[in-house]
């Protein structure tokens, strides 16, 4: 189907940092399969825990205990606020677990009027259903039919609206990525989301964290939420959960989990044992403390180095934003323009994002020498940048 307004790149194969295309170009990829190969391309460890499990089974299906899931079960929960974990197969499908575990909790305590569930602006949980219904977006809900009931959403930042929200006796959840990704990298307060956790327990309100893009290492901590100090009762995560391999996971509390009982939910390919042992490869690399020391290393050299550039570009560079290795920079021309102008002028491959923003979303692993590298590539984009706009 004719979904997809494909960047004309012909991939062959990817190594660390690097993909290389049909016709011999080399790029830096700074994309990362949209903050999915935490670990570059062709990882070693990820290639081995692939082969090794497919010379084993693939797949039982959920009617047989599967050792890896609960294996990488107690990696998620030892390291998380989390006692329990669902597995899936995208970050979709993880928002809809959540979706549907914050609606049975309140169900299981005998208050199924709390249907409500609270997104913001900007925010992108994926594309199924409950997914668009919850973020709201116009472009991905219009010509599907009647909007699903009990989901509305609020602008970014309007605390009297959300405290309102969360006062609401209808209000089963609300949604929200700690830092946002497609919406234009805007990351929320700190304090803002201490506050929403004391909103939260005061009026028997879920918070359900979307961190499948902003977690699993990519802000500087395993979790986007750990800046604050705080925790969600309910987590989406995906993408770099496999390394690039598809698995995805919602983690609840117990409390929280309460009404997700026998035969409420399944999955059919959800934890099979090749995306579980790849998984675990992927997450024992990336909770590493050496692996989160370098994303805070390399993102402060970023964006000191972007910050620098602003100053230099203010006629190309509006802003510089974002948390960790999940960096925004709002574009004054037209972000997708200079997205192929840092792909076909200088191989650097950066990704689009909302409110007029390119996003660089690295591996967690990049060099300082690679990240150099993108700084040089970059800037010779914003002066490509000003020669388009200046002629």
């Amino acid at each position: 189907m004719g979904v997809y307004n494909r960047a004309p790149v012909e991939v062959e194969r990817g190594e660390g940092a690097r993909l290389y295309a049909a016709d011999g170009t080399v790029y830096l990829d700074c994309v990362s399969g949209i903050s999915t190969n935490a670990l570059g391309h062709a990882y070693p460890k990820l290639v081995q825990a692939l082969k090794d499990q497919a010379d084993k089974i693939w797949h039982v299906s959920n009617i047989f205990k599967i050792p890896g899931q609960e294996a990488l079960a107690d990696r998620l929960c030892a390291n998380s606020f989390a006692d329990v974990v669902f597995f899936t197969n995208s970050g979709s499908e993880s928002i809809e677990c959540a979706l549907k575990t914050a609606r049975k909790y309140h169900s299981a305590n005998g208050q199924p009027e709390r249907i409500d569930i609270y997104g913001f602006d900007g925010s992108f949980h994926g594309r199924t259903y409950g997914a668009i219904n919850a973020a709201g977006n116009p472009a991905y809900v219009e010509g599907f039919g009647p909007r699903l009931p009990g989901y509305s959403q609020l602008v970014w930042g309007d605390r009297p609206a959300l405290e309102a929200a969360f006062k609401s006796p209808t209000t089963a959840a609300v949604i929200i990525e700690p830092v946002q990704g497609e919406g234009g990298a805007r990351a929320i307060p700190e304090e803002d989301l201490r506050w929403m956790r004391e909103m939260a327990d005061a009026n028997g309100v879920l918070i359900i964290f979307d961190e499948v893009q902003c977690g699993m290492g990519r802000t500087g901590k395993l979790w986007a939420h750990e800046w604050a100090g705080m925790t969600p009762d309910i987590m989406a995560l995906a993408k770099a959960l496999g390394g690039g391999f598809p698995v995805g996971a919602c983690l609840a509390t117990a409390e929280a989990a309460k009404g997700m009982t026998v035969g409420v939910h399944g999955s059919t390919f959800g934890g099979n044992p090749l995306a579980m042992a790849v998984g675990i490869a992927a997450f024992d690399e990336i909770s590493k403390p050496e692996t989160l020391a370098n994303v805070n290393e390399i993102a402060g050299y970023l964006k000191q180095q972007l910050h620098g550039l602003k100053e230099r570009f203010p006629d190309v560079i509006a802003d510089v934003r974002g948390k960790g290795l999940l960096i925004g920079i709002k574009m004054v021309p037209n972000n997708r323009e200079f997205m192929g102008w840092a792909r076909d002028e200088n191989q650097l491959l950066v990704a689009g994002g909302g409110d007029n923003c390119v996003r660089l979303l690295p591996p967690l692993i990049l060099t300082r020498d690679e990240a150099a590298d993108a700084i040089a590539r970059f800037e010779k984009t914003c002066e490509f940048a000003r020669g388009k706009l200046a002629g």
